[in-house]
């Protein structure tokens, strides 16, 4: 797998006719690292300049909601900055992951331990009703995606959410979590909704519902062995998908 990359530039994929749509992409078609080995630039491209994403900057989870309200967003980009560890591919720590197609940077998932997020609603994780320690460190969290205007809707956050299992899986973790909205098919609901992922991209990672949050709302999780494969399975002789 491609270590770096640093042109968040390359041909913008066209907007289609009504009706028609590209054909979804794998894991074949994309190029996922770590965010400390993408370029700050490419980051920032996939979260583009305006919208949910572009203000929120992958802080509201971690300032907290008036925190967060009254930070400029320039104050956020920092904050997102030094948590990925962008343009430092020897940093042992990163936020998160960075897709590219083609030499472009399309999509962000945010993966780290579930602690490292000290505003996740309790709404949402139900962390007291499940007795689960808020602090374990070796709990990872899957909580939020985006995907580059021109790109969307062809299967990327699909793809990162596996590649954010294996990536908490070779940090170490002891189970992974998502906090994913439950969706049914050509119903629309807004982006602002989803960017937490769906409960299909991670059945398909590998996940099981666990909890049922709310009417629209589940917590995921997968457990891993201590050899760190996941529970009843064989180990795979095909090679994986590596993040140093």
């Amino acid at each position: 797998m491609p270590t770096r990359h640093h042109s968040a530039v390359a041909t913008f994929n066209p907007r289609l006719p009504a009706g028609l749509r590209l054909p979804d992409l794998t894991a074949a078609d994309l190029a996922i690292v770590p965010a400390s080995q993408a370029t700050w630039e490419d980051l920032q491209a996939v979260l583009g300049a305006r919208g949910y994403a572009s203000t929120c900057q992958c802080q509201r989870f971690k300032l907290g909601p008036y925190p967060w309200r009254e930070s400029s967003v320039a104050v956020r980009q920092e904050h997102l900055r030094r948590e990925t560890q962008c343009d430092v591919p020897s940093s042992p720590t990163t936020s998160g992951l960075v897709a590219s197609l083609g030499g472009a940077a399309v999509g962000w998932c945010a993966v780290e331990p579930r602690s490292a997020y000290t505003d996740l609603p309790t709404q949402r994780t139900k962390l007291t009703v499940r007795g689960e320690d808020a602090a374990d460190q070796a709990v990872w969290a899957v909580t939020c995606f985006a995907t580059r205007a021109g790109y969307r809707r062809r299967g990327i956050s699909r793809v990162l959410a596996a590649a954010a299992v294996d990536f908490a899986r070779e940090r170490g973790a002891r189970a992974v979590e998502a906090y994913p909205m439950i969706t049914e098919p050509g119903v629309e609901i807004t982006w602002g909704e989803t960017h937490v992922g769906t409960r299909s991209i991670f059945e398909a990672a590998g996940m099981t519902e666990v909890h049922r949050a709310s009417l629209r709302r589940v917590v995921m999780r997968l457990d891993f062995e201590p050899d760190g494969r996941p529970p009843d399975t064989q180990p795979s002789t095909k090679p994986r998908r590596r993040h140093p």
